[in-house]
């Protein structure tokens, strides 16, 4: 499966080129869970080759993050708030978490979008409670560029360094990504039980 999703991102970018690097990682920023571990240091290693250029590279999978982003960015400003009011108490959210959490982008969103798309696993799905808070649409573009354009510079340099050898890094970033699912999954755990512990009291 993995092997076969691998050639399927490199199929796209050998045929499209930047275009196909812009595409996939918009794919992957709309909560699509495509591998950029993958994308982008093949795309970088086609920069080695002198098929693409690195610098173009970046640019392509940034532009293509900012894209991906705003559909999971208006899934939670359109229907986000509204279905979580309606539900949220079946998940333990109430309208004071909301409440909490348009504060908390208000007053941090800048840094907590641009960390957030450094971070494998988060980066993915940071677009939909930044929509649900309703982050300004200026500012969430701009810290998703800068934020993507790090990651997607990055991934793709390692790429480059590495040569016909771009596809180890996979595997590595497979570990960080176990490791920060462990991560949520215990804050996950610890946000339910305060939730409960409240719900007594």
């Amino acid at each position: 499966m993995i092997e076969h999703l691998a050639g399927l991102i490199t199929g796209v970018i050998a045929h499209l080129g930047y275009a196909g690097v812009a595409l996939l990682m918009a794919i992957e920023s709309a909560c699509i869970p495509l591998p950029s571990e993958v994308i982008m240091p093949f795309a970088g290693y086609l920069a080695a080759t002198g098929t693409l250029n690195l610098w173009w590279v970046a640019l392509a999978g940034a532009l293509g993050c900012v894209a991906g982003s705003l559909v999971a960015y208006a899934a939670g400003a359109w229907g986000g708030r509204p279905f979580v009011e309606r539900y949220g108490r079946y998940l333990l959210i109430s309208r004071r978490d909301l409440d909490m959490a348009d504060r908390w982008f208000a007053r941090h969103g800048d840094i907590t979008i641009l960390i957030g798309r450094l971070l494998p696993v988060v980066r993915t799905f940071i677009a939909f409670p930044a929509g649900v808070a309703r982050m300004p649409l200026w500012r969430f573009n701009l810290y998703t560029f800068i934020g993507s354009f790090i990651w997607c510079w990055v991934l793709a340099w390692i790429g480059f360094k590495l040569g016909e050898h771009w596809d180890t890094l996979g595997g590595w970033f497979h570990r960080f990504d176990v490791l920060i699912g462990v991560l949520l999954l215990l804050g996950f755990v610890w946000y339910v039980r305060r939730h409960l512990r409240h719900l007594r009291e």
